[in-house]
């Protein structure tokens, strides 16, 4: 999966003859998974058509304040449009264009959104090789990145004036790959390795029969999935679901037993640098396993039940620089059951939900959870998306291990 997948990028388009190429980039866009909005200035409209850049990005293509055969219409806000994208390209950005943008000139719609933008910018320059050398565009080069904003060096090749120089565009292919290094560069779990718990686990009565519940996996899905777009190398010791994931940044362990998953955790807990248990790991296992089916020949069973490990406390013992966050389902004295659990298993956070609370709880695709910190700091939330709770967890990992 594309870090760029589910990325809102805007497109700005510049009047050079290099905007033919701004179809095709909208195109490898959208197949990597990014939603694509598209301005031009006025005078590119002469290199591409608008209706070729709406089609293929399945957007309307704006290029002025106003639309002026329709006086009813909304002007088109150009700070919401810089709100609400994650990234803005400049593709192909024109010496004139670089200029306006390096000296604050807002002569033209994409010019107020560049100013309005608090996402990365990047500028992919295109102009002729004595405009690209000329010290003038070098100068407005060191001014743009003094913004923060980043430029993907210009090609060497033919330019449309007929000389060989650096100046041209770079090709769309090393336009979409420059982004995606850079966005992983700066990713801020890059480098590490998370190891995350989903799902259930099955104890065996026989061998047809086990003790369960009724877990999901669907919130340690979404924890993974998470941090595997936040840049970790994810570790997802699975209990029995019915879900999948083929993010390439998770490595999928699937287990059935409590014992299994606590094998599968400590092989990688050492090397990790954060551990979440989200799986709703069964406390008791049938002390004897039957090697045949169970007939049902008497009005009542007794199984004999004996303690698993305990997974969380097991690490919480060993545990040296990792950051261990558990989790807890309660359904009576939640706080003080919650807060005594962190630190009797030494944690260093704890999600807890609770099975009275609506929108919380087993096989819903929404949560509602109340953080704990180490230091006994209560953090409540609304009912969310398990996606929307994931992005919240790893929001505050993040806070705490680059503090």
């Amino acid at each position: 999966m594309s870090v760029l997948s589910g990325k809102k990028v805007l497109l700005g388009i510049t009047a050079g003859i290099a905007a033919y190429k701004s179809a095709y980039l909208v195109r490898l866009l959208i197949k990597k998974g990014a939603e694509v909005r598209v301005i031009m200035t006025p005078s590119a409209k002469e290199f591409v058509t608008p209706l070729t850049l709406s089609t293929l990005s399945k957007n309307e293509v704006l290029s002025s304040f106003t639309n002026e055969e329709d006086e009813n219409a909304q002007w088109n806000n150009h700070v919401e449009l810089g709100l609400w994208a994650d990234l803005f390209l400049v593709a192909p950005a024109t010496a004139n264009s670089l200029s306006k943008m390096s000296q604050g000139n807002s002569d033209n719609l994409l010019i107020a959104t560049y100013l309005s933008a608090k996402c990365p910018v990047y500028v992919a320059p295109a102009m002729d090789l004595d405009m690209y050398a000329h010290p003038s565009t070098h100068e407005t080069f060191k001014k743009l990145e003094s913004f923060g904003n980043i430029i993907i060096p210009a090609a060497h090749g033919e330019l449309a004036s007929g000389l060989v120089g650096k100046g041209r565009m770079a090709e769309p292919e090393d336009i979409i790959e420059f982004l995606e290094k850079d966005i992983s560069e700066k990713l801020p779990l890059k480098g590490k390795k998370v190891v995350i718990t989903a799902g259930p686990t099955y104890e065996p009565i026989d061998p047809v029969r086990f003790i369960g519940n009724h877990s999901s996996g669907k919130m340690g899905y979404a924890i993974a999935e998470t941090a595997a777009d936040l840049g970790a190398r994810v570790i997802l010791v699975s209990g029995p679901t019915h879900l999948n994931t083929d993010h390439s940044n998770i490595q999928v362990v699937k287990v059935t037993t409590a014992a299994q998953m606590y094998e599968a955790v400590h092989e990688h807990y050492e090397s990790s640098a954060v551990a979440i248990l989200s799986a709703a790991v069964a406390d008791y296992r049938p002390a004897d396993v039957a090697d045949q089916k169970i007939k049902k020949n008497d009005a009542s069973l007794t199984i004999n039940l004996e303690k698993t490990q305990d997974i969380l406390a097991s690490l919480g013992a060993v545990k040296k620089d990792q950051f261990l966050v558990g989790f807890a389902l309660e359904t009576e004295n939640e706080l003080e059951n919650a807060k005594t659990k962190l630190k009797k298993k030494n944690l260093d956070l704890i999600v807890l939900n609770s099975l009275n609370d609506s929108g919380a709880g087993f096989g819903t695709d929404t949560n509602k959870v109340t953080f704990v910190t180490a230091h006994n700091k209560v953090i409540p939330f609304e009912v969310k998306s398990k996606h929307k709770v994931a992005e919240d967890i790893w929001q505050h990992i993040i806070q705490e291990i680059h503090a």
